[in-house]
């Protein structure tokens, strides 16, 4: 099956200032998350990228735009399924403020649980209700490459923290209720090679290795290798758990990772 690349989009004035963009029509990018685009953008060109999807929300499609601009008979498809999560009530709201809800609690502990609160101008969701239609449009886009393109191709998923988050905690079995352990910062790279038994987290939070080795091999399978794999032969490229050095800084928290 295909590998997936799931992309966060580059950094906006609303997760700078620290507020919920959730659905807020026009959040963009700012001077920094497009820098942090076209760095990646850099890194990926010229890579064997077949198809590039993207949550409809403007800061996404601007950094998918970015991304396919070093990229070959590639364009920006939109599929609202891998959207941000609809905040309802909180969408717009400072994050500070919103750590005094007592909503925030279950957010943070037992998020399979919590379910945001509708309001008259946003409709909320349960974070398990956002998860599953992440899933769905991930193994629908997923077997749609593979069809078109062979089991060996590669395609990329432009969307937001919470979602892609849930979309790792998925890859690596782990439950819903453990996805505020993962981080995933501005503009970073998860990697994720779906086989035909079991997906494997290839990349996590990558912020700028080398990504010549996440090009799944010819003859990829379902099995992992016992005792683990020979990595490669350029040092920096095997450093798998690199993390973008923004998310390490205080604002990028599991709060501010939600945008």
């Amino acid at each position: 099956m295909p590998t997936c690349l799931l992309i966060r989009h580059g950094r906006t004035t609303s997760n700078a200032n620290g507020t919920l963009a959730g659905w807020t029509q026009g959040v963009g990018l700012d001077d920094i998350g497009r820098g942090q685009a076209a760095d990646l953008a850099e890194r990926l060109r010229g890579m064997p990228i077949r198809a590039v999807v993207s949550s409809p929300l403007q800061r996404c499609v601007e950094t998918a735009q970015i991304l396919v601009s070093a990229l070959v008979d590639v364009t920006v498809q939109t599929d609202e399924r891998v959207g941000e999560c609809r905040y309802g009530a909180w969408t717009g709201g400072s994050l500070t403020e919103l750590a005094k809800e007592p909503l925030w609690r279950l957010v943070q502990d037992q998020p399979s649980a919590a379910r945001f609160p509708d309001s008259e101008a946003f409709m909320g969701e349960s974070i398990a209700e956002m998860q599953a239609r992440g899933l769905q449009a991930v193994r629908d886009i997923d077997a749609r490459v593979s069809a078109e393109h062979g089991p060996g191709a590669m395609w990329a998923l432009v969307s937001h923290g919470d979602v892609i988050k849930s979309i790792l905690a998925d890859a690596v079995g782990a439950h819903l209720d453990h996805f505020q352990r993962i981080m995933v910062g501005p503009a970073s790279l998860s990697v994720v090679s779906y086989t035909d038994r079991r997906p494997f987290l290839v990349r996590l939070n990558d912020g700028g290795t080398d990504l010549s080795t996440i090009v799944p091999s010819p003859s990829p399978h379902g099995d992992a290798p016992v005792g683990g794999d020979a990595g490669s032969t350029n040092a920096e490229s095997t450093n798998a758990e690199s993390t973008n050095a923004e998310s390490t800084n205080a604002e990028s928290t599991n709060a501010e990772s939600t945008n």
